[in-house]
Formats: structure tokens, sequence, C-alpha cells
């Protein structure tokens, strides 16, 4: 995840504040000297962490922080405000036309991502309700018409073509088609280059006379550092661009770029690309962001992920389950795939407030839940629905099929049953078991040191 190592200096210099009763005007000086450089390492724009840095020291050494009973917790609350401010004061939305469809016209260099988060932006706007269109507007590049048909089956919005032919008149008989087939939305892939060049501006200059977009959405390499700002400045400057995407977020990279665009071209990072499934992928919100950089987690994303992959009507079942003390190793196997679903377990650690800080990506292996998976999935469905029947004979089956051993079966069948005991304790009779309190139970289950599978320890769910 990107400002993994910018986070991991911030703490470390929060750290030695939080440490000292009262803090000199020195202290806050000597703290924003190592703030500086940590984001200069991250590759901030040295303007940008010139002009942070002078602000946040002019609020930190005031009469309320160095008066303060908490100092520390007070300047890590200004930098936190300031990170907001740097990355924009609220999350910056899609701007819609008032007559549709909405035209957004993507573009980028080649190698940003940009065909392929052109359909992870369609498939968000699918799930909020509209009728997207993706148009194949790059002709240059090989199999691009292609690679969009296919994500675009993948995100199930359906994709305009009309060959190689000029990508004006692609994308303005594509708004026509949207118009006359009742598609609310036109997200237009335009053609990226290695480099920018004055025939690649032009042919976009000519796209948006004839579109008329009300977003020119840049897709930016989060890798790329600061050549991702350079690159969003010189866009803006030929086409005028209303807002950034950012792919690539999840990257170990130093993530810098996220910090300096808005104060560099003025304009909006709205959406980020943290994966590779078309289902990595997120709305931008700068105060959940500089959370993540802080350490202190971002709760509200977790829940929204966990909203995403399961349903109502699959909470209410699980819910029933719970209170029944019918939930067996197949509602287990379940869970535990929709836990996957909200992302690694390197990103989801993170967003949990104190803990993302605190383990180290050594720490978590990610392969430890499929080995789990494994364990389940070579038990018969009656043993599944029935765990106490599994004898000596049986787990030894179990063992070999799942290639682990007997005693990760037995630790396995031992902390599913102390789930249940302690379901119980909440579905008796004086007891009312909310879905909440279920499912804390179930990410309690701690499946780390299990011999032979992998020697990492998997921190609780």
């Amino acid at each position: 995840m990107a400002f993994e190592g910018l986070s991991e200096k911030l703490n470390n210099v929060f750290k030695k504040l939080k440490s000292r009763g009262k803090l000199t005007e020195n202290d806050v000086k000597e703290a924003m000297r190592e703030v500086r450089l940590a984001l200069l390492e991250a590759d901030v724009s040295y303007k940008v962490v010139k002009d942070f840095v002078k602000k946040v020291t002019e609020r930190a050494v005031g009469e309320e922080v160095l008066t303060s009973l908490t100092p520390g917790q007070q300047v890590i609350k200004i930098v936190n405000e300031e990170l907001c401010t740097l990355m924009g004061s609220s999350n910056a939305r899609i701007n819609m036309a008032s007559k549709p469809p909405t035209v957004i016209m993507m573009c980028g260099l080649q190698g940003s991502g940009k065909t392929t988060h052109a359909a992870k932006l369609a498939k968000h706007l699918k799930k909020e309700g509209h009728r997207p269109l993706l148009a194949a507007c790059d002709i240059y590049r090989p199999a691009a018409i292609n690679q969009l048909q296919v994500v675009g089956q993948k995100a199930d919005v359906k994709v305009f073509e009309m060959g190689q032919i000029d990508p004006v008149i692609i994308a303005k008989q594509a708004l026509s088609f949207a118009k006359d087939h009742g598609h609310d939305i036109l997200i237009i892939d335009t053609a990226g280059r290695l480099h920018i060049d004055e025939a690649l501006m032009e042919e976009l200059v000519n796209i948006k006379e004839v579109t008329q977009p009300s977003e020119i959405m840049l897709v930016v390499d989060a890798m790329t550092g600061q050549d991702a700002v350079n690159v969003a400045k010189a866009f803006d400057d030929a086409v005028g661009i209303t807002g950034v995407l950012m792919s690539k977020l999840d990257s170990d990279t130093r993530g810098g770029a996220a910090l300096s665009v808005l104060a560099v071209t003025g304009k909006p990072i709205k959406f980020v690309g943290m994966g590779e499934k078309l289902d990595d992928f997120e709305q931008f919100h700068p105060e959940r962001m500089a959370s993540r950089i802080l350490g202190m987690g971002d709760v509200l994303t977790l829940i929204e992920r966990a909203e995403n992959v399961m349903s109502q009507k699959e909470a209410e079942k699980l819910t029933k389950k719970f209170k029944e003390n019918t939930f067996d190793m197949n509602d287990l196997l379940d869970q535990m795939r929709q836990i996957r679903k909200l992302g690694s377990m390197k990103n989801i650690v993170g967003m949990i407030p104190g803990i993302g800080s605190k383990i180290r990506e050594a720490d978590i292996d990610e392969s430890q839940i499929g080995r789990v998976e494994a364990i389940i999935t070579s038990m018969t469905n009656k043993e599944r629905e029935k765990p106490s029947i599994i004898n000596s004979s049986r787990k030894k089956r179990i063992a070999k099929g799942s290639g682990t051993k007997v005693e990760d079966v037995n630790r396995l069948l031992r902390q599913f049953d102390q789930m249940q005991q302690m379901m119980k304790q909440f579905t008796g009779k004086n007891s009312k078991m909310s879905l909440r309190k279920a499912r804390k139970q179930l990410a309690g289950m701690n499946f780390d040191k299990m011999s032979g599978m992998g020697g990492g320890n998997l921190p609780q769910i």
C-alpha cells in the first residue's frame, strides 16, 4: 500500500512528541524538520512540502498547542487537518450534466491503466443506478478495442465501437447512440501515448469539441511519483482536466503524487484504483486517506466494502443462523470468502485503527486463509454440517486432502467449537444476538500459528 514508508516515519515523529509532557517551540520545529524529510522522501513536490510544513509550524507553535495538556495530540490533529486540506477539504464528485447523457472523457498516457479504469468507473456508476456506455476511441494501441470489450463485458456494460476509423467520428456517433438508447453516462476511452505530444492533445481537443464532456478525467499512475503531477499539469494546460483518477495506489509506491496533484494543478483526485480487479476501485476521500497516512485507520471505507459484499438478505440469514445456533462449516467457509472480497489482509488490517501501524507486512501471511479454506473444502457436506462426527480417520483424510497436518485440522475444529460455545452465551434465553455481535465473534477466530502452513502469523480478522 502506498504511504507505508511515510506513515511509519510520521508515526515515529509523533511518538516522540507524545512522550513529552510539554512541548517547546524548538520541539515543534525539530519535529517539522523530520516531517519535511519524510514528505520529500515520499516524493511530494518540494514547494508543496515547504508550504505544508510552514502552515503546520505556524499553527503548532501557537499558545493553544504549547499550553495544552496533550500537545502531541494537538500537533497530530493539526497535521491531519492540513493533510485533508492538501488533498481536498471534501471528496470531489463527478460533474453531472443537467441533461443526460453525462460525457466523461478518459485520458492519460499509455500504461496508466486508462482502459481498465474506464470499465472500473463504469461498473462503479452502474452500482449507483446509472446506465453507462463505454466508447472505444483508442484506435492506435494494438488490441485496445478488444481489451475494452473484454473489461466491459466483465463489468456488464455495453461497449460502442466502430473499428479503427477517426476517433472524433466514433465519439460523435457514440454520443448519438447513448442518447437514442437511454444511456445516461457516456465514458470515452481515448488513446494514450508513450509521452505527451501535439497530435495526442489535438485529438483530445477535437473529441472535446464534438462531445462537450462534463468531466475530463485524467488517469495517472501513482508509481510514477512526481512525473504523475507533471503529466497532470501538461494535460490540464492543453485540454483542461476536471479531475484525476489515480491508479495503482495499492502498489509499493511512495505516494507523493496523491499529496501533490491538487496543490500543483488545482484539480482534485476523484477516484483511486486499489488493485487489478474491477471492484478494486474507490471514490477518493481526503479525510480517510489522511487517517490512513497517520495510522488512524479507515473504518468507514472498511464498512462500505463490507456492505458491498454482503446484501441485507444475506445479513439477515446469517443473523438467523447465529440465533438458532445452526452456523456450520459451510457458513464459515462462505464468510471467509466474503472477507477475502474486502481486499488483501494487508489492506484490511491497515484500515483498522491502532493495528495497521503495529503489524509488519512480514507478519501477514495471505496464504493461510486459503489453507484453512482447503481444510474445509476437503470435508464432506455431512462433515461440514456436523463437525462433531469427524473422528481420527476422517481427520487424516481431510489433512491429506488439504495438504496440511492433523494438528491443523484439530486446531480448526477446536476454534470452531469455541466459537459455537461463545455464540450460545449470546443466544441464550436472556440474550438477544445482534448481527454485529455475531460477526465480531466470527472475526475473532484466530487461524494463525498453524504448523506447517507457511510459518507466518495471520492477525485476527
